[in-house]
């Protein structure tokens, strides 16, 4: 019987947003080939009941709460990784031998304590945490928030250095962060994100409005639905809607003041591939050279055209199918042309994403490397 410790950031359920749907869907697809999964979560509090969806893929489940101390914003660890600490996760896992996964540096804090003969250690590399928080830094407003962040990614330079090469292999998301870890340590593996997604949807010619959505309180996503906005006020024969679940008042203020742009909850993930369904073009647009985002994925198989800029993805084969623009004033000739276009994309779709980008296949390659011998 194949076992494997994953060590989640937090509990991956609901998957509601990038990081947690790679966690959930890779849990799901590495359960659906036979593997029998021990979690391990780090949580703000821990939950009365399990998620049958959750019990229903995993053979056991921990919780840990993330410590509380604001002190540790001044350890040379990562505040990320410094508050997922624990004796009872250490304990968990010498109960039971069996190769570890850690779901993002900041779940690593706990590998100076590792009984190195015990576990074979794997590391999913969500992000280059330092420029990850950079990237915060420079489209955070917030003064104090932008310092933190600053400080938070000069702490994760040195630290990702000095752990990348304790793993086996680290599997990272995109082809730039392939590249950054293989010329450092020589374990890199790339497996795109786990997304959810099986089939793509098949649609008519025409969609009603232009969606854009996300978490609108991460600085990457506020600056970029800002610019949307301001887009869409030079654009009133277009409708847009904004589709979040977290708005602040600023963010309100701005869209009610313009006629064309309407904000709606998602609330569920049936409602947001409604919303998918019936939209004619999405924007995506990121300030974040992050690799490949989970919502490209999701608006390609569910949506018709999908507009971004050159921070979506970096993966050539998802960009051909994708309408580009270098800048806002190129992604306003594409929500123009756009609309006048009917999609017909939908067999190139299904080859592309069908064949080279299916959760299963992604799971298959991540037992062939962690189960090899």
């Amino acid at each position: 019987m194949k076992e494997l410790h994953i060590i989640s950031f937090n509990y991956p359920y609901p998957p509601s947003y990038g990081g947690i749907i790679d966690v959930y869907y890779k849990i799901k697809a590495l359960s659906d080939l036979g593997i029998k999964i021990h979690l391990h979560c780090f949580v703000d509090k821990i939950p009365a009941t399990i998620d049958p969806e959750i019990e229903g893929i995993t053979e056991s489940v921990f919780f840990y709460e993330k410590k509380k101390n604001f002190l540790l914003y001044f350890s040379k660890t990562p505040f990320a990784a410094a508050i997922r600490d624990s004796e009872a996760l250490l304990k968990n896992l010498e109960k039971i031998k069996a190769p570890i996964l850690f779901e993002g540096l900041q779940t690593t804090h706990i590998i100076r304590f590792l009984k190195d003969s015990r576990h074979k250690l794997y590391l999913r590399h969500h992000n280059n945490e330092t420029a990850y928080y950079k990237g915060l830094s420079l489209s955070e407003k917030n003064i104090l928030k932008k310092i933190v962040y600053s400080i938070e990614s000069l702490k994760y330079r040195g630290y990702q250095e000095k752990l990348l090469k304790k793993f086996e292999t680290v599997f990272c998301l995109s082809e730039k962060e392939y590249n950054e870890v293989n010329i450092y340590s020589g374990n890199a593996q790339l497996i795109h994100i786990f997304h959810g997604n099986q089939s793509v949807k098949q649609l008519d010619k025409k969609g009603n409005y232009f969606l854009f959505h996300g978490d609108l309180t991460t600085a990457d996503n506020k600056k970029a639905l800002i610019e949307t906005i301001d887009l869409f006020k030079t654009l009133p024969q277009y409708k847009l809607i904004v589709a979040s679940d977290r708005a602040n008042e600023d963010i309100k203020k701005r869209m009610s003041a313009v006629e064309n742009i309407t904000l709606t909850p998602i609330l569920t993930t049936e409602n947001l591939h409604h919303l998918l369904e019936n939209a004619h073009a999405n924007i995506l647009i990121s300030y974040q050279n992050s690799g490949t985002k989970v919502k490209v994925f999701n608006t390609l198989y569910n949506s018709r055209f999908v507009i971004i800029n050159g921070n979506i993805t970096d993966d050539p084969a998802l960009k051909d199918l994708c309408l580009y623009g270098a800048d806002m004033a190129e992604i306003r000739q594409q929500i123009i042309s756009s609309a006048e276009k009917d999609f017909d994309d939908t067999e190139k779709r299904k080859q592309i994403l069908e064949k080279t980008h299916s959760d299963h296949t992604k799971a298959e390659e991540m037992v062939k490397i962690i189960f090899k011998n």
